[in-house]
């Protein structure tokens, strides 16, 4: 199972940090072109359901994509989040991580694909890891910004 590991430093304490995390409503501010929203609850603990739309967003309209839904499977307030990918295309398990530095936090983002498309998926990924880490760096700056500024 490939796997894409990232992180990002964050000027601010782990709990304000795990707060904007977890601000699913609101990830689209950070996560590009992405929205998440919780389903069924608030999506605030293990069994939480989320769901994640990754495409083009039209003007006065939803975005349109790719479907990611998640179930919550481990909940260790504030340092770590599991979630395991369970829609059709976007498959695996992900994890994000808030770990304790001197004058702030490390946040860490860790992807465990399980690649659509069989072995024609296996063979694309070395082309597509570039541009997804790209995407998830450029994600993990906006993050930091986000959460440094966070109010819950």
């Amino acid at each position: 199972m490939p796997e894409l590991i990232e992180q990002v430093d964050v000027d601010a304490p782990p709990e304000q940090v795990w707060a904007a995390l977890v601000d699913w409503d609101r990830q689209g501010e950070w996560m590009a072109l992405t929205d998440v929203r919780a389903v069924d609850g608030d999506g605030q603990g293990v069994g939480g359901r989320l769901a994640a739309v990754t495409g083009v967003k039209l003007p006065g309209r939803r975005r349109i994509g790719v479907l990611d839904t998640m179930l919550i499977t481990a909940w260790e307030f504030p340092r770590r989040v599991d979630v395991r990918h369970t829609g059709r295309v976007v498959r695996g398990t992900g994890t994000f991580e808030v770990r304790p530095r001197a004058g702030g936090s490390t946040f860490v983002w860790t992807e465990g694909l399980d690649l659509p498309l069989g072995a024609l998926g296996r063979a694309g990924w070395p082309l597509v890891r570039p541009v997804m880490s790209a995407g998830v760096r450029y994600s993990l700056r906006r993050f930091a910004r986000f959460a440094r500024d966070h109010r819950a």
